[in-house]
């Protein structure tokens, strides 16, 4: 009789490792793309190229953790390019002000855009991602209603914003480890974050408990629509120039991929700071690596498409099981 030989996969339950996939992943390709640079990349492991990588990561960063708040409540929020791109007109209308009324004006932009897609969501009762569809469009046309054209500048303050640093750290950069600490704090240490996630797991039960869902959901996509902004802020430094046309064009795509692959469901009720971290620092790896190997930008829409598949796969497999 045959000797039958057992699968060597026949040991690993299937849904330990979908499940080791999605909380872990995103750590182990960004490790892998990591030394595949450190060998095949030359300058990779200098410290300007490093630098350079953090400031260019910074809005995707910002902008994921807004997204990653607004999808821990089962919503989505599709106007954050658009909000970045109002935020850039609200600089070049009120940067004759000084650069503090300019900065302020932008958020205050960006909290209205994110209370108004919050307030058709929570008390309209309109699905997410219609509300933030009609956002998406509406708000670039306005921004473009107020700056028609691209308008550069020449402002000290904003430039300094944009480029300076402290102890060979750019500012960008240390705004954007600001706000990854603000958002884990508000995610892991206060009512509001156990709140945002107890609505992202059943909604309903948590209206039938008393909490405020429409407040906490108002507040969700109200902080989406500030940190939008901030990204909107820190990338027109950055270039020190207005461009509400193609300023934050596709930025929702990115955002989405990073929060998905660092773990946290589209299906709601848990959001992983970290793994959204880790996601954004993978989708500018990847860009930058195809980018250094002279292989065509569209791959790496391609690969990102690949990778939403697999993430969302995996957090589908593992709540069926």
């Amino acid at each position: 009789m045959a000797e039958v030989t057992a699968s060597p996969w026949a040991g690993l339950d299937r849904a330990r490792v979908l499940a080791w996939l999605q909380d872990y992943g995103v750590y182990l390709a960004v490790a892998v793309l990591l030394v595949f640079n450190a060998f095949f990349t030359p300058h990779f492991l200098e410290v300007d190229n490093f630098r350079n990588q953090l400031v260019q990561v910074t809005p995707v960063l910002i902008v994921s953790l807004g997204m990653a708040l607004v999808i821990g409540t089962e919503g989505i929020d599709l106007s954050v390019g658009s909000v970045m791109s109002m935020a850039a007109a609200m600089i070049a209308l009120y940067l004759g002000y000084g650069l503090v009324p300019a900065v302020l004006m932008a958020l205050l932009a960006g909290a209205v855009s994110g209370l108004a897609g919050g307030s058709l969501v929570a008390f309209v009762g309109v699905q997410p991602i219609v509300a933030t569809l009609a956002l998406l469009v509406g708000l670039r046309g306005l921004a473009n209603v107020f700056v028609p054209q691209l308008e550069d500048f020449r402002d000290p303050a904003l430039l300094s914003l944009g480029g300076d640093s402290v102890l060979g750290v750019p500012y960008v950069v240390l705004v954007a480890a600001a706000v990854v600490a603000v958002v884990g704090f508000l995610v892991r240490r206060t009512t509001f974050g156990r709140r945002l996630v107890a609505i992202g797991g059943n909604r309903r039960a948590s209206e039938l408990s008393g909490l405020p869902v429409k407040r906490v959901l108002l507040l969700v996509y109200m902080l989406s629509g500030v940190l939008a902004a901030v990204a909107g802020i820190l990338s027109t430094a950055r270039i020190q120039a207005a461009d509400p046309t193609s300023l934050g064009l596709l930025m929702e795509l990115s955002a989405i991929t990073a929060v998905v692959v660092g773990g946290t469901p589209l299906t709601g009720g848990r959001v992983r700071v970290a793994g959204t971290v880790m996601g954004a620092l993978l989708m500018q790896l990847l860009a930058s690596t195809l980018t250094k190997h002279d292989l065509p930008s569209s791959g790496t829409q391609m690969v990102q498409a690949a990778i939403i598949l697999v993430a969302v796969y995996a957090a589908r497999e593992r709540m069926t099981r």
